[in-house]
């Protein structure tokens, strides 16, 4: 499908169709160590089918607001695509606890992942601010799929583990920054009373 499936699929995978972009990223990255497409577009295009995935959740939250997207999450179709108003209420918990920074470290989580942008909407975030944060997010989980099937793409065991590995990872950079974020604003608190 080329560049143009890596952004329409991207964009799926960040709306509320759930999709794994493990299977998109990795196989095109793959392509690329072959010489078939260029790394660097196939990062690009993956950041921009994300952020237009995440984008479509922010303005139906936006536009919809809590009650009608929780009663939509409750409908049949919504089940059928795998979305619950239990699922939802963990990306707006989480969104609640880290502020907008979740956007960011929400792409990298996967529960998350995939529904951080519509707590967004809801809070009205500034729309400039939840592009920056979920550019950050996205960019991140796509380069280090990007660079999984640019190495490994070629051996699907070696893949398996280092993906495995690289996600765990990435979890504990993830939970180690947010620990530090956290004790920065309690000591923060501290000073000002």
């Amino acid at each position: 499908m080329g560049y143009s499936g890596i952004i329409v699929l991207m964009t799926v995978e960040s709306s509320f169709i759930p999709f794994p972009s493990e299977i998109v990223i990795p196989p095109a990255a793959f392509l690329a160590n072959q010489g078939e497409m260029n790394i660097f577009l196939v990062v690009f295009f993956g950041i921009l089918g994300s952020l237009i995935g995440a984008s479509i959740n922010y303005f139906l939250a936006l536009k919809f607001g809590r009650k009608i997207v929780y009663l939509w999450a409750d409908h049949k179709i919504a089940k059928t695509l795998l979305i619950t108003p239990k699922k939802i209420k963990t990306a707006e918990d989480y969104f609640i606890k880290h502020g907008r920074m979740s956007t960011f470290f929400g792409r990298l989580v996967p529960a998350v992942r995939q529904l951080i942008s519509i707590p967004a909407g809801f809070s009205k975030m500034k729309f400039s601010t939840f592009l920056f944060f979920t550019f950050l997010g996205s960019g991140t989980w796509t380069v280090i799929l990007a660079a999984l099937g640019y190495y490994f793409g070629d051996s699907q065991e070696l893949l398996h583990k280092y993906y495995t590995e690289v996600k765990f990872m990435a979890i504990f950079v993830v939970l180690t920054i947010l620990v530090v974020a956290l004790y920065r604003l309690k000591i923060k608190k501290k000073l000002k009373n």
